[in-house]
């Protein structure tokens, strides 16, 4: 009996083995679940420099040739620029190009053609041609003129001349030209021939004693904005920013 009793014990034990074992091996063979991770906390990121742009000077030069008319502009510079003072200096369109290559305008209103080299060149406008007459010549019966409408009549041409025209049919005076514009227009008002010239010149001469007709077949004449090209500052671009009617708050380019 004995024996038979501890057979039984032993087989309890060994199921009571089995039974934990395999559970145990079932705990073990079960994934745990992953904890998330934590983010990191991110790094406040450096702030970019802001670009350091060039003062704005004291003083800019604005060259000008005769019959230039920048008043408009001039006037939204003096608006937009309180600190910086535009200065007017007038220039002799046979010299117009030295005075910028010499530094002495940072910018200039010039008249073309002009030698383009180591410079930036904008045109501006184009200016039409008029024939200046004596005011009781009878030329001023028409409201504009062709060119032959002149056969005949003397064309006085000043030393100053920015057209380089040549009208056929017209005749050279016999007396030597004259030394600018405003002589050659006091010369036809006095009744001796006629003189063509860019309509600002006409006006910037207006006389009580001389009138002028627009040249519909004459040669236009093209003022443009110039400037050194390795010369360019805030000063330059602000001013071009004006004359092709950027706003103040517009972007360059």
């Amino acid at each position: 009996m004995a024996k038979g009793g501890s057979g039984k014990g032993r087989g309890r034990d060994a199921a009571s083995r089995r039974s934990s074992g395999g559970s145990a091996s079932a705990g073990k063979g079960k994934p745990k679940p992953s904890q998330p991770r934590k983010a990191k906390p991110a790094q406040p990121r450096a702030p970019k420099p802001l670009p350091v742009e060039p003062p704005m000077p004291a003083t800019f030069a604005l060259g000008a040739i005769p019959g230039a008319t920048p008043g408009r502009w001039i006037d939204t510079w003096n608006d937009r620029m309180p600190h910086t003072s535009l200065d007017l200096v007038p220039l002799d369109v046979a010299d117009q190009r030295r005075p910028l290559v010499d530094r002495e305008v940072d910018a200039a209103l010039v008249r073309l053609p002009i030698d383009k080299d180591g410079l930036h060149v904008i045109p501006l406008y184009d200016e039409v041609p008029v024939v200046v007459t004596a005011r009781d010549s009878h030329l001023t019966a028409a409201d504009e003129l062709d060119a032959a409408d002149l056969v005949g009549e003397v064309l006085v041409v000043p030393r100053d001349d920015v057209l380089g025209i040549h009208v056929p049919g017209t005749v050279e005076p016999r007396f030597a030209p004259p030394a600018d514009t405003a002589e050659a227009i006091a010369t036809v008002a006095a009744g001796v021939g006629i003189v063509i010239v860019p309509m600002s010149l006409a006006r910037l001469h207006r006389r009580k004693d001389a009138d002028y007709r627009v040249l519909r077949d004459g040669p236009t004449s093209t003022v443009a904005l110039a400037w050194v090209a390795e010369n360019t500052s805030p000063a330059i671009e602000a001013f071009v920013g004006i004359v092709r009617g950027r706003t103040a708050n517009s972007s360059r380019g």
